[in-house]
């Protein structure tokens, strides 16, 4: 589905009125935010480094403008426009938007320029980058623990440089947790256009269930929807309809309260399914009735801190900070990679299990447990 397009005389191309935040001081200080694909609430890398930069903005004062492209041919063509406002500040989510940020770099050198998730070029230019790989794996470590099949799924937006890390990574968790675990992989798409198809993505998980994989991990920004609906359409998974050669393990989570509803959809020899979210906290989103207490289908989130690292570069340069350009990463040694624990799924990961997943975050921060990007 199509969002409206924000337009104005100037800037036809998507570009919204701005977005005043905090005290106004339009003149002295404009933070310029391009998307990818997806727009502001893809629950992904654009949703987070927005509400990065609201948050610098409400702390430093002055104005964000964004551009949010309706199609992958208007990707990158924000950069151009933001700098052309005047923003001290331009930033690109995602690797459409990289060759932009590098180009306009070296065009105006007064200003500074970011890109979310890759390196761009030049002495006013900074990489927000992270370490997905190593939140993937305790992501994969906790999959394989608690598949009560033995197959799992991996599904990403499209296969760009920090989905792969994701893959990489989330493969090896679950082969480190249980080596005998089969994980099929799948793209939505060849190109960016992944990231915002929920009925491409929705189809591959159904997929992925068909096959007997009981959890799925989804690295697929606004396609992640498509993977949630079909978990709320398929909440278990039963013997019956199993297909051949795989059979249930453990029930893990036959204590845990259900629904009146999924009680009766999932009755007789079954076990629940689940999705793992990625980049914001979505186990919210797997609370199907509503009630933290039952049972939740998001089994936990894999969250990367894109909204600390957007609000710390705004930050330094609106306070006049010196800058530093280049690759800044961010990982699980420095707060820029964690797994979601909260009230949604607490109840689905026991204690020991949270224990050993602390012990294998250590080992991977002192470099015991070395995690592979690619």
């Amino acid at each position: 589905m199509r969002r409206p397009m924000h337009r104005t005389a100037l800037l036809p191309l998507a570009l919204a009125p701005a977005l005043l935040l905090g005290t106004v001081q339009a003149s002295s200080f404009t933070v310029g935010l391009a998307f990818d694909l997806g727009g502001r609430n893809d629950q992904g890398f654009n949703q987070a480094a927005f509400e990065g930069a609201k948050r610098a903005i409400a702390a430093t004062g002055g104005e964000v403008q964004i551009f949010e492209p309706q199609t992958l041919e208007e990707v990158g063509r924000g950069i151009p426009r933001l700098t052309a406002l005047g923003a001290k500040v331009v930033i690109g989510v995602g690797a459409s938007n990289n060759a932009a940020i590098t180009e306009a770099a070296a065009k105006n050198p007064d200003a500074r320029f970011v890109t979310v998730g890759y390196l761009p070029k030049g002495p006013n230019t900074v990489g927000l980058r992270f370490r997905e790989q190593e939140g993937a794996f305790l992501a994969g470590y906790l999959a394989g623990k608690q598949s009560a099949t033995g197959r799992v799924g991996f599904i990403g937006a499209a296969p760009v440089e920090s989905l792969a890390r994701s893959r990489v990574g989330f493969e090896t968790g679950v082969k480190f947790a249980c080596p005998a675990c089969q994980i099929k992989s799948v793209y939505v798409s060849t190109t960016n256009q992944g990231f915002n198809n929920p009925a491409v993505a929705r189809q591959l998980a159904a997929k992925l269930l068909a096959d007997g994989a009981d959890i799925i991990y989804s690295a697929a920004g606004a396609s992640t929807l498509g993977v949630i609906e079909q978990i709320k359409a398929q909440p278990c998974l039963k013997a019956a309809n199993l297909p051949a050669g795989v059979k249930f393990g453990g029930d893990n989570f036959k204590n845990v309260p259900r629904s009146a509803a999924e009680q009766d959809a999932c009755a007789g020899d079954s076990r629940p399914t689940f999705f793992i979210g990625v980049d914001t906290n979505k186990n919210a989103l797997g609370d199907f009735d509503r009630n933290p207490a039952t049972l939740n289908h998001g089994l936990t989130s894999m969250v990367t801190r894109i909204d600390n690292a957007v609000y710390t570069v705004i930050k330094d340069v609106a306070e006049g900070r010196p800058w530093r350009s280049g690759d800044r990463s961010f990982g699980l040694s420095n707060g820029g990679i964690a797994l979601a624990l909260d009230q949604y799924n607490k109840a689905l990961i026991p204690a020991p299990l949270q224990a050993n997943l602390k012990k294998i975050e250590e080992l991977i921060v002192n470099g015991t447990v070395k995690v592979p990007a690619n």
